[in-house]
């Protein structure tokens, strides 16, 4: 959760500063408003494409704890189904 909010936060102030830095260059209006539109879309681009990255990453970790965890519970099964043929004999 911590990198979520670190990668959203360096997002947003990314394009504060970038948003700042275009109102305040000396270009007329609409070329500023083009800019910032520019801008906003590259920016979604990004954003969405480093989102989904992370979702994959996270899906690949718990499919693959998923995976361990069946394979422990496995284990624990196979040994104690042992020790009560074990204890019984």
């Amino acid at each position: 959760m911590s990198v979520t909010r670190f990668l959203a936060g360096f997002a947003v102030g990314a394009a504060l500063g970038a948003v700042a830095g275009i109102l305040l260059a000396p270009k007329s209006g609409e070329e500023t408003r083009e800019m910032l539109g520019d801008m906003a879309s590259d920016i979604a681009k990004k954003t969405d494409a480093r989102v989904k990255d992370i979702q994959k990453k996270a899906d690949d970790i718990v499919s693959d704890v998923q995976e361990r965890s069946e394979e422990i519970m496995s284990k624990l099964q196979s040994m104690l189904k042992k020790e009560e043929e074990g204890a019984e004999a």
